[in-house]
């Protein structure tokens, strides 16, 4: 996951700006980026449900083989439409990624040790994030092309790599036959389609947050580009550490329901703080006391979910990747309408989006009849 993020990240800050030498107005570059989204909640499910049935190797190869052929078709591209073509078919197969690679984790970790696992995946993902656009800005001087080009055989290394060291976590005898698993929707069911609406939540404000941040730092603390790169690395590098090693011990101490809290309660005062920006240094804290609480959630509710679900790990995880990226695709727009109206609105709404999360997943407590321990 970091190899497959880390190409991601390398074409971040350089697509817009190939996207507009084709001819791209704002418009179509917010909808380039949402075609993106959308095929994968579309398709995540369907993948997951896939690894389910013929295991998880063949999936993730066909996940990255996708994206490593859609980079080199973007990076040759000369016509906007190629451009569309090319992030539809990244979305339909690199949709079968994230779910995959949790279903992965969940298949080769005891329960005690699943939100560790999920949070290494976190970790890895974030990491990616950080090293990717600087890459892809150093390079992207040469030509905007270039790295499509180079994203591209980072992918094509991870699928080399993917294909000759990984053994596969699904063994026959326990993949579900034809016909079993049910529908896309079957793991949203009880108790638990508690947890894929609270991840919508978190999901959707983050990306609100992401899609209005610029304009905002710019707006109070006269922040450009350069700055905003290192802030949102510093963030990432928050968000690593306590993925990559604090979420675990956390999750095995005090169990899933408290890291999740705890993780909302930081998210909301992370927001509440990001309108108190005035600086560098105070946007860079800021960010990263809310990407702390962020890199909480995501691993805890994971972990929940692949030992509650009742369906095939990849059918849940798929569902969760799928409600992920529904949050992704509203939350830019929607947070860029209330931007226009107030520049702190999106925060704000960020505050009451996590007070949200924190009743939904006590609503989920109580349908599911669990107890929180007293120490949580």
């Amino acid at each position: 996951m970091f190899l497959v993020m880390l190409g991601f990240g390398i074409i971040i800050p350089v697509m817009p700006f190939f996207a507009e030498e084709l001819g791209a107005s704002p418009f179509e570059m917010g909808l380039l980026m949402a075609s993106y989204s959308v095929m994968q909640f579309l398709f995540a499910p369907f993948w997951g449900g896939v690894s389910d049935r013929i295991g998880r190797k063949p999936v993730i190869l066909i996940g990255i083989s996708g994206l490593s052929l859609s980079f080199f078709l973007f990076a040759m591209s000369d016509q906007l439409w190629m451009l569309f073509a090319s992030r539809i078919i990244a979305g339909f197969l690199s949709s079968a990624n994230m779910p995959t690679v949790m279903a992965y984790v969940a298949d080769i970790t005891s329960p005690e040790n699943r939100g560790k696992g999920m949070g290494m995946i976190g970790a890895s993902v974030g990491l990616g994030f950080i090293f990717g656009p600087a890459i892809g800005g150093i390079f992207s001087a040469e030509s905007y092309a270039t790295p499509f080009f180079i994203a591209g055989v980072v992918s094509a290394i991870t699928f080399l790599f993917v294909l000759f060291v990984l053994k596969e976590s699904l063994p026959p005898e326990k993949r579900l036959q034809k016909g079993q698993g049910g529908s896309r929707w079957a793991a949203f069911s009880g108790s638990l389609s508690m947890l894929y609406v609270l991840m919508f939540f978190v999901s959707f404000s983050l990306a609100a947050l992401e899609g209005t941040f610029a304009y905002f730092a710019a707006e109070k603390a006269g922040l450009d580009t350069v700055h905003l790169g290192y802030i949102f690395m510093i963030m990432g590098l928050a968000g690593a550490f306590v993925q990559g090693g604090l979420v675990g011990r956390l999750i095995k101490q005090r169990g899933e329901g408290m890291v999740i809290q705890l993780g909302l309660l930081i998210s909301a005062i992370g927001f509440g703080l990001i309108l108190l920006t005035n600086s560098f240094w105070t946007a860079a804290l800021f960010l990263s006391i809310f990407g702390i609480g962020n890199g909480l959630i995501r691993p805890a509710v994971s972990a929940l979910i692949t030992k509650r679900t009742t369906v095939g790990q990849g059918q849940a995880t798929g569902l969760l990747s799928s409600f992920e990226s529904l949050g992704r695709i509203g939350g830019p727009p929607l947070g860029g309408a209330v931007y226009a109206l107030s520049i702190g609105y999106p925060y704000i709404a960020g505050i009451i989006l996590s007070v949200l999360a924190f009743v939904i997943y006590r609503i989920y407590v109580a349908r599911a009849g669990e107890a929180i321990p007293a120490n949580s």
